[in-house]
């Protein structure tokens, strides 16, 4: 038998052909080692049991379609062919997808997601938002031909009219779905809607798992607006449903959630009419009682009353003066009379008195009056008009010398003593 001379190189390529040839397809279980996520999006990893290891590479478009993260210790089912890296004459497996052991791919990756989420605290409830009592503007993020908008359509109808509803039309199942979805509702958050609801009717977890994806939780964790996250059916649990501020079983429930019914509104407000009129006819009768009350008080207390009693007073007082007077006017003419009798009396008395001294007084006059004075050489000797003593003159003084023709004025100038 002779011997071929072969290169390593030439080696190397058959024995790629043949490991490619025989097995082009393979599925292994085994436990993930050595994991290596490469900036190129490969992910590099070895697969081992108890007693072997391989060498396994994903390339970027396959690893772009995991539905869970490649965990270190993680026990999965590889599916993918075996290859040969030339420059090293390794073999490998080129993985083309895996799957949890023992388990969906899609409940793994959904638990991964959730506790990766809860580490970051989009689930905290201190971060959860309130929504308002009675909204005007709801964004509702759904697809405009699904089922989930007729319902909700429906419910607001009948439950509260007056609300405008914006519908956001996305795709809410495939693969572009997720990215629809995180577009729209970051848009919406900027419309200044009162709440907004995101959601579908039910379907699969395949179909509903948009709602899974993790660009769909990060645009949710972003919103200022109030989202409800309303996807499938009461057993329906999707991580939107955990990150929004709050989780509706079905669109139709997040609609009842959110909106007042206008039925129990009419019966409220006729309670409260029926209860206010109660309390305003109480009031009421309450205040007609007071003003009573006030009114009689302001009887007793008002102008036109204290001006009645101050009448009232003044006509008590003016009969008082009036019997007063009357007394003093009874009492003073009793006392007049005497007074009157004693005054005519001592009247008449000093009248007597004064007739008597005018007598006398003429007499005086008469028997002093120069007319009756007939000696010759006689005068009346007077001073500033009064009739003097001539001992009552003094050398100098001046005086009048008068009879019954004429008056002298004379000065005294000498006194001799006879």
């Amino acid at each position: 038998m002779s011997n071929i001379m072969l290169s390593v190189s030439s080696l190397n390529e058959q024995i790629k052909t043949l490991l490619e040839t025989t097995f082009e397809f393979v599925s292994v279980e085994g436990e993930l080692s050595r994991i290596t996520k490469h900036g190129s999006g490969h992910i590099y990893f070895t697969l081992k049991d108890s007693d072997s290891t391989i060498k396994c590479v994903m390339f970027k478009g396959n690893a772009a379609r995991l539905k869970f993260s490649l965990e270190e210790g993680a026990h999965i089912v590889l599916h993918g062919a075996l290859s040969l890296y030339k420059p090293r004459g390794e073999y490998q497996i080129n993985a083309f997808s895996a799957e949890p052991y023992g388990q969906g791919a899609l409940a793994l990756s959904f638990e991964q997601l959730k506790k990766k989420l809860e580490e970051k605290g989009y689930f905290d409830p201190s971060r959860k938002k309130s929504f308002p009592k009675f909204p005007n503007r709801l964004g509702l993020i759904t697809s405009a031909t699904g089922a989930a908008l007729q319902d909700m359509q429906r419910v607001a109808s009948q439950r509260w009219p007056l609300v405008q509803l914006f519908v956001h039309d996305v795709l809410v199942q495939g693969p572009s779905a997720a990215g629809m979805i995180a577009n729209a509702l970051r848009s919406a958050d900027t419309k200044e809607y009162d709440a907004i609801i995101v959601g579908r009717g039910g379907g699969s977890i395949e179909d509903l798992w948009p709602f899974n994806e993790e660009i769909v939780a990060d645009a949710l964790f972003g919103m200022k607006t109030p989202v409800v996250s309303a996807v499938g059916h009461e057993i329906d649990w999707v991580i939107s449903d955990f990150v929004s501020d709050l989780r509706a079983p079905t669109p139709s429930a997040a609609m009842q959630m959110l909106l007042p019914d206008r039925n129990e509104m009419i019966q409220s407000i006729d309670e409260m009419r029926y209860s206010a009129y109660g309390m305003i006819t109480q009031r009421l009768e309450r205040k007609r009682e007071q003003l009573l009350s006030m009114q009689e008080a302001f009887k007793r207390h008002g102008v036109e009353h204290r001006l009645s009693v101050q009448r009232e007073q003044l006509l008590e007082l003016r009969e008082r003066l009036k019997a007063q007077i009357r007394i003093t006017l009874d009492r003073a003419t009793r006392e007049i009379i005497p007074i009157k009798e004693r005054l005519i009396q001592n009247m008449e008395s000093l009248l007597r008195q004064k007739r008597s001294l005018i007598l006398q007084l003429n007499e005086a006059y008469e028997a002093q009056n120069p007319k009756h004075k007939n000696k010759r050489g006689f005068a009346q000797i007077a001073r500033e008009g009064n009739v003097i003593d001539l001992d009552a003159l003094s050398v100098g003084d001046r005086f009048d010398a008068m009879n019954e023709r004429r008056i002298v004025r004379s000065e005294v100038v000498e006194i001799a003593i006879i």
